[in-house]
């Protein structure tokens, strides 16, 4: 409570400030506000640009909320974004990658309100540019210009009841003076992420069934700060440091299991208990100069992150019967995993323009990034009598050094006022080298990999007249893998059911195609294609392990094993619009479409230990996911004007998505509705969003292998829940942003996570 408590007190300071502030100005007429018709959801070149400045659905909201109902945009999860059709958004401000990590950019979203944003820009295919991988999207907010002098900011309090109740403060100030600018945001919050589990694996012969709940609670602080200074008309120089702090204590999993083979029936518990928190800070600086009048410029980057996460986790089996009582410890295992990255990155960007509308974009990057993973594992079994023997002390120090090599170059070209195109290609080089000093197996203490590759890039767009447009896109790109993924340490949920990170996933590679068909800016089709070759995902593999030496388990388990797991096509088309009606009083997004995927990957031995698995009779067991399932797509995002003054506001918001195979097996329709009241009072904002009235979007998936193998899992994340909301801004609302830079670090950060 210390945090909130703490931005409590500077959101009453900045009321007390404003207040003052509004003394001088009583006398100041309000100029009733002129409505213009303009084209609110257009496609230019490369993106699709949703102009929200005037939208009612921007005031009081939390950018994460506007970014939600922003067309081709959603969020199932309540945590990450999506474009349609895409693997993962990349969050842009002002042209340039946030800087920060996954989980801290969402908190910082989600604590910052919308008012100050001018417009959303979706990139669904980005160019040779942009530092991206796999199938990743764009996503760039623009922020307002304000033009004078001054200090203004913002403050936001929310409390949310979903399962626990969670609440969550923020403080925001942007000060500009002369050459000078400064802003800062402040936020933090905690809250108990709880989720309900029913986990059923097995055959005919065997089975494992897993019911029970995990509480995670968290607490977090974090914040940004950039300093902009005029160095001379064409020169600016910029600091940037972001940070942010984590921490969850007494995580807990309770498990009851109930394990048959055969006729035979045993019940166990599985307790665990973790402790873990992390620290994210980087610096940025900037130095930009402006070369010519017609906007050509250089950009270069210098740039430092450091990561840390300490995990500790006390994994403990418990003998129990079916009436779940516990009787006494059989297995406990503890282990320290803590992760430590570090990064030096640089960037240089030079744009030429010409007066012929003509751009050409060249430059580099370098990054050299280590992480150091010294785990400790010390397992204890019950042999045969109390006390627990210790019978395994599996310590492996992880040391992994990556260094990549970037360079590209695009052309861009104004041909007519209808028709434009843009070319370019990435050259990267990657260089990794991964060590062991304790690994279980030789192979494991020295993994080097080596990767060069050309990644080209097209675009053209036509306007057809005025009421239409046409365009394509091709891009590839390489998604290489996460440092987690690569950090080969076992994440135990029971005795027999973990999750296995595998240091031997190599990078990835996508092709993705676009074509795009846009009327009256209003109303548009998407069709695309996506290959994935060596893709990247987490696969489960069951059945009674076999040692390299032949050595047979004496119980079934389950593996979900990260790795390379053959190739993957998907295929959507999307229709959809976005329009007022009834004079304002409505405005709406929406938008319909088909995805077909196409899997192809096959999965018989664990890559991280050469286990192979069989069943109780003996037979290999193989895991296979050759299959392919159409699913539809819905969503629609509504707000409702109530009055004439535009103060009250009724949100009515819902998406489908309809059964699909992926990797694991089936993932069954997911759906939500979510209802939001707002009122708006002077500078202040009041909010009432109320999630998943109907309590639908829960995850299930289920999985039948030929050789009579399943598997089945039941995920309720206890979405559905009310959040209340106080919003306040202060100060001169014509404060000039700071410029808003990106990070040479940018591209190693969506992948501390």
């Amino acid at each position: 409570m210390k945090t909130q408590i703490f931005i409590a007190a500077l959101f009453l300071s900045g009321f007390t400030f404003a207040q003052e502030k509004k003394s001088d100005t009583l006398n100041t007429k309000k100029i009733e506000e002129v409505v213009i018709k303009k084209q609110v959801f257009k496609k230019q070149s490369d993106r699709f640009v949703y102009d929200v400045a005037a939208s009612p659905i921007t005031k009081g909201n939390t950018t994460f909320d506007l970014l939600k109902q922003t067309p081709l945009l959603s969020s199932t999860d309540d945590k990450t974004l999506k474009i349609a059709g895409k693997n993962n958004a990349l969050i842009y401000i002002n042209g340039r990658k946030t800087n920060m990590d996954a989980e801290s950019l969402t908190q910082l979203l989600k604590n910052t309100p919308a008012e100050n944003i001018q417009k959303i820009e979706v990139i669904t295919v980005p160019g040779s540019e942009f530092q991206v991988e796999s199938s990743d999207g764009i996503i760039n907010i623009v922020m307002k210009k304000k033009m004078s002098d001054g200090l203004n900011g913002n403050m936001r309090m929310a409390n949310s009841q979903n399962k626990y109740n969670a609440s969550s403060a923020s403080f925001s100030a942007n000060y500009r003076k002369d050459k000078l600018g400064i802003s800062a945001n402040l936020n933090g919050g905690e809250n108990i992420q709880a989720q309900q589990y029913t986990l059923r694996n097995g055959n005919a012969t065997s089975s494992n069934e897993s019911v029970g709940k995990i509480d995670d609670p968290n607490q977090s602080i974090g914040g940004y700060m950039n300093i902009d200074y005029q160095l001379t008309d064409k020169s600016n120089l910029a600091l940037t440091w972001n940070t942010s702090a984590n921490k969850s204590y007494n995580s807990t999993v309770n498990l009851f299991n109930t394990i048959k083979t055969g006729n035979d029936t045993d019940y166990t518990w599985s307790k665990n208990k973790e402790d873990a928190r992390s620290y994210n800070n980087s610096v940025n600086l900037n130095y930009e100069l402006k070369t010519d009048s017609l906007g050509s410029k250089l950009n270069v980057n210098a740039a430092y992150l450091n990561y840390k996460r300490f995990q500790f986790t006390d994994n403990k089996t418990l003998d129990s019967n079916i009436n779940r009582q516990e009787l006494g410890i059989t297995q406990q295992v503890f282990q320290e995993l803590p992760q430590i990255i570090n990064n030096f990155s640089g960037t240089v960007d030079y744009i030429k323009k010409f007066k012929n509308d003509f751009t050409v974009s060249v430059g580099g990057n370098y990054n050299k990034t280590k992480t150091d993973n010294d785990t400790k594992n010390d397992t204890f079994r019950k042999n045969p009598t109390p006390p627990l023997k210790a019978e395994e002390h599996n310590p492996n120090h992880f040391i992994y050094d990556e260094n990549i090599y970037g360079f590209y170059i695009t052309a861009e070209k104004k041909f007519s006022d209808k028709f434009s195109g843009k070319i370019g290609t990435r050259y990267e080089i990657t260089n990794s080298l991964g060590t062991s000093d304790n690994a279980p197996d030789e192979s494991l203490k020295r993994i080097e990999r080596k990767y060069n590759n050309f990644l080209p890039y097209l675009s053209v767009n036509y306007a057809l007249n005025d009421n239409n447009n046409i365009s394509y896109a091709f891009s590839s790109r390489m998604r290489r893998p996460s440092f987690w993924e690569i950090n080969p340490v076992r994440n135990i949920l029971t005795e027999d059911n973990y999750t296995q990170n595998n240091p031997f996933v190599k990078a990835s590679s996508t092709y993705n195609q676009e074509l795009t068909y846009m009327f009256k800016s209003s109303y548009f089709l998407i069709l695309s294609h996506s290959y994935f070759k060596d893709q990247i995902t987490q696969v489960p593999l069951q059945g009674y392990p076999v040692s390299p030496n032949g050595v047979v388990g004496k119980q079934n388990q389950l593996r979900y094993i990260r790795t390379n797991f053959g190739d993957k096509q998907e295929m959507s088309a999307m229709v959809g619009m976005q329009k007022t009606f009834f004079k304002q009083y409505l405005t709406t997004n929406f938008n319909i479409g088909a995805q077909h995927n196409i899997n192809n990957g096959t999965l018989a031995i664990d890559p991280t230990t050469g286990d192979s698995f069989q069943d109780i009779d003996g037979k290999p067991v193989v895991y296979s996911n050759k299959r392919s399932s159409t699913s539809i797509v819905i969503q629609t995002n509504n707000t409702l004007r109530l009055d004439k003054k535009k103060t009250w506001f009724l949100g009515v918001n819902y998406f489908f998505v309809d059964k699909q195979q992926i990797e694991l097996g089936v993932l069954r329709n997911l759906m939500s509705l979510d209802l939001s009241l707002k009122k708006n009072w002077n500078d202040w904002t009041f909010a009432l969003n109320v999630n998943d009235v109907l309590n639908t979007n829960i995850i299930e998936i289920e999985d039948y292998q030929a050789n009579g193998n399943y598997n089945y899992i039941h995920q309720n994340r206890y979405n559905r829940g009310g959040t209340f909301s106080i919003t306040y801004n202060f100060g001169n609302q014509k404060v000039k942003k700071v410029r808003n830079i990106e990070g040479a670090s940018d591209d190693i950060k969506s992948r501390t996570r």
